[in-house]
């Protein structure tokens, strides 16, 4: 069984949904650092993944400072620190570019939009 939950969805990158679903436990706490993480092969049969997409989950989280791989032990869960806040501004442009256009899409307001987001960040 894996250490955090991943709804997989249709029409949706693999990569990106089980990317996202680790930064998230991790931020949550719901996985702790020293935690170990699964193997590249538990991965992929766990989540009825191909090996190559899992290895490059490993790679992706490792690369963002979410994991590290410590030789002749394993992967585990790295100390997680806030982002510089100079690179925080960059890293949130393309993010929030797509959730305005979206909610602008669906006829979202932005009182609506912004009581959404307190929602979830609580």
């Amino acid at each position: 069984m894996l250490p955090f939950t991943v709804t997989l969805r249709p029409g949706r990158s693999l990569h990106d949904q089980i990317v996202f679903a680790v930064t998230k436990a991790v931020i949550t706490g719901q996985l702790q650092t020293g935690d170990r993480f699964p193997a590249v092969r538990v991965l992929s049969q766990e989540l009825r993944i191909n090996p190559n997409t899992a290895q490059k989950v490993v790679t992706t989280l490792v690369e963002r400072g979410m994991l590290e791989v410590r030789p002749g032990i394993g992967t585990m869960v790295a100390a997680w620190r806030p982002a510089p806040k100079n690179s925080r501004r960059d890293a949130l442009g393309d993010p929030i570019e797509r959730l305005v256009v979206e909610a602008k899409r669906l006829g979202v307001s932005l009182t609506e939009l912004l009581d959404a987001i307190r929602r979830e960040w609580t």
